[in-house]
């Protein structure tokens, strides 16, 4: 007891005692946070493939529909594709569009061809991504087959015509909106693979725009 009466015991208070519920609580926090962490990570990787085959589906942000017929008729109405290409820095190709227009009509299966070259002393894979314009257009515009479904190997020097098969789905006459559409751009950005035995080459080049 101190001169003042009060208990030396309450005065100095208790120690803490370990508490081994508490320390298995806090574990399984722990052990809940990495397991979300790991999930949203999981989760991420697959949301871009994911991404791309909810816009090939839908049209969503100008990306054209995957179709695997071509309908069944053709309409008078025409609509003018005009045909770009476009290649990201880090990839000494040329990509350029055969013919960069065309005249389609509503319903008509097309064949337009783009010619790509490696100009570099290496054989590059490349990948190509790509949207129409305007936006309205992409639950419309269809392909049948293209280079831009498969990675694509140049060799050395070479140069390849690359093909792709497409149709303005006739629906489009029943949408108000991208019934007013008379052009339609069809866009490619071409950009190199980042691992493999074609690693990408780099380059001080800037982006190059064909069409």
């Amino acid at each position: 007891m101190t001169a003042d009466g009060h208990n030396d015991e309450g005065a100095r208070g208790t120690e803490p005692e370990f508490d081994p519920v508490r320390r298995t609580s806090n574990g399984r926090v722990v052990l809940v946070c990495i397991s979300a962490l790991l999930f949203m990570g999981a989760a991420a990787w697959a949301a871009v493939p994911l991404y791309q085959l909810f816009c090939q589906v839908t049209g969503f942000g100008g990306t054209p529909m995957r179709a695997d017929q071509i309908p069944n008729q053709v309409f008078d109405r025409v609509i003018t594709v005009r045909l770009d290409s476009n290649v990201a820095p880090g990839l000494p190709w040329s990509f350029v569009p055969v013919q960069r227009t065309m005249d389609v009509k509503v319903g008509e299966n097309m064949l337009g061809f783009y010619t790509a070259h490696n100009a570099s002393d290496k054989p590059i894979t490349g990948t190509a991504t790509f949207n129409v314009s305007p936006y309205a257009a992409g639950p419309y515009f269809a392909k049948i087959d293209c280079f831009c479904f498969t990675e694509q190997t140049l060799q050395p020097g070479e140069t390849v015509e690359m093909p792709v098969s497409f149709f303005v789905d006739p629906s489009i006459m029943d949408d108000r909106e991208a019934d007013r559409i008379r052009e339609i751009t069809l866009s490619y950005t071409f950009y190199p693979m980042t691992s493999g035995p074609q690693a990408k080459v780099q380059t001080t080049k800037e982006p190059k725009t064909g069409g």
